[in-house]
């Protein structure tokens, strides 16, 4: 197949680069910039330059053979506490992105896949839910449940597949919020944010390892699929249990806790919702419709993937007297 794939140096864009490719796929990735072009290339893919927010570089870009697109780029704020204008400006990439990539997509398009977030159909009380639940957007989902609702009309009207893939929280060793919270473990700045009055409250949330989500996009192209999934490990886990093990596998302080309402004043009631809102959710649909398996069932087998990488390319040292030293990351 000839995929064509935005957001090609992010986290997940790049592992779907050099996962497609190993599989004999023909990539071609979209940047911004020579840098971007070197590490599309170094996965074996073909860089092409442009914008998912400037139709004509994006006509330029896509051959009109190509039968997939992902639409996988993303401009997730970077400060502690986002604005409503950084959550619009990524919101613009991910619905305009969207609009523009449909609009210029040659003839011959069999397929759309979308990089959705599993909480944006997290239940107000907080219950399990799966691929039939509704839509509960907040301001970070909001842009999110817009693709999705874009994307599921246009294909029922154009001749191509819809495929959304709601991922669970990602984690991996080189993700930008993974490595910084190893950073702020052993710093011993980084706090268990929980419900109630007094932090204790813990709430289930289903997270995914970087290295699964993108072989789940591997499965639905290579099986033509279509239609919504969920892309999660196996078993929902509480924030805490989750910091409480890096930090252990790191040697760092057992963090402590701090209420959410407090929290909220650092990081804001997005963030802070995101990790005391239960998200609990399952990927059996993909399992059994696609044959996908996670390669890290659990957060036990990930977070050992990811501080053994850490360990091994010097990113960390494992010990609390000692800090991660810098590395350059590409988001």
């Amino acid at each position: 197949m000839k995929v064509f794939i935005t957001g090609a140096t992010g986290v997940l864009g790049r592992r779907l680069v050099a996962q497609l490719t190993t599989h004999g796929h023909e990539v071609v990735g979209l940047v911004r910039d020579d840098a971007g072009a070197d590490l599309v290339e170094q996965n074996g893919a073909i860089a092409r330059y442009g914008d998912v927010l400037d139709p004509e570089t994006l006509r330029q870009a896509i051959d009109d053979d190509t039968e997939v697109i992902v639409h996988a780029a993303t401009v997730i704020p970077r400060s502690p506490k986002p604005s409503k204008d950084e959550w619009a400006q990524n919101g613009r990439v991910r619905k305009t992105g969207m609009q523009n990539l449909l609009e210029t997509a040659p003839s011959e398009l069999k397929q759309v896949l979308f990089p959705s977030v599993v909480w944006v159909a997290r239940q107000p009380d907080g219950s399990w839910f799966d691929e039939t639940a509704d839509r509960y957007p907040d301001r970070a989902t909001q842009s999110a449940a817009e693709v999705e609702r874009l994307l599921q009309s246009r294909a029922a009207v154009d001749d191509f597949e819809a495929v959304i893939l709601r991922c669970g929280f990602f984690y991996a060793a080189d993700a930008r919020d993974t490595r910084l919270w190893g950073e702020k473990l052993l710093e011993g700045e980084l706090p268990i944010v929980g419900g109630g009055l007094l932090g204790q409250q813990d709430a289930k949330l289903s997270f995914v390892h970087v290295d699964d989500a993108a072989s789940a996009f591997v499965a639905a192209i290579e099986a033509n699929a279509n239609g919504l999934y969920h892309v999660v490990d196996d078993e929902p886990v509480s924030g805490a249990a989750f910091f409480e093990r890096l930090a252990e596998l790191l040697d760092a302080p057992e963090p402590r806790r701090i209420p959410g309402w407090l929290a909220r004043l650092f990081i804001g009631k997005v963030n802070v919702n995101g990790f005391t809102s239960p998200m609990p959710t399952t990927n059996e649909k993909i399992k059994t419709e696609l044959d996908w398996q996670p390669a890290y069932p659990s957060f036990e087998e990930g977070l050992k993937q990811v501080v053994e990488s850490w360990q091994t390319n010097g990113t960390v040292t494992g010990s609390r007297e000692e800090s991660i030293t810098e590395t350059k990351i590409s988001i």
